[in-house]
């Protein structure tokens, strides 16, 4: 009998949450921020039903055919993504977003940050937010090199 190849497989989950938040930079004049985001500089802020699918990737195990288990998955998520984004405002409630814009990349790499932490070492794939239906951002965890 030869031993057969170990296959390599992506799994994908979703989820839905709401939020709102202010594009707006502390290193931009009023007039800069208003010119660079322009309504969705709005002072009062203005909110998106963001869909977020997270990918896995592994080997599928030879006993329990997964590459991850479904409920662990859901659960990490639940963690990583709702309980700190859904139904906050991004800006005040979040304390990631202080200090950083809350576009759909910022919070692409806030989700990822979060799932890294709780997730296998190695597994995540890739993180890609929705912010509409037009707009998507995709995050592999990619980083350029600081010169």
């Amino acid at each position: 009998m030869s031993p057969r190849s170990a296959r390599l497989a992506r799994l994908s989950r979703s989820v839905t949450f709401s939020a709102c938040h202010r594009l707006h930079s502390k290193s931009l004049s009023d007039e800069e921020n208003l010119k660079l985001f322009g309504k969705c500089n709005n002072p009062n802020g203005h909110g998106h039903n963001y869909k977020v699918i997270v990918t896995v990737r592994g080997e599928i195990d030879p006993v329990s055919g997964m590459v991850m288990n479904l409920t662990d998955l859901k659960e990490y998520m639940q963690e990583a993504i709702m309980e700190p984004l859904d139904h906050k405002n991004l800006d005040k409630d979040v304390p990631y977003f202080s200090d950083v814009v809350s576009t759909t990349e910022n919070v692409a790499v806030f989700i990822w940050d979060n799932l890294q932490k709780l997730l296998p070492q190695g597994i995540l794939y890739k993180v890609e937010v929705h912010e509409t239906e037009q707009n998507v951002v995709v995050y592999k965890g990619e980083q350029t090199i600081v010169k």
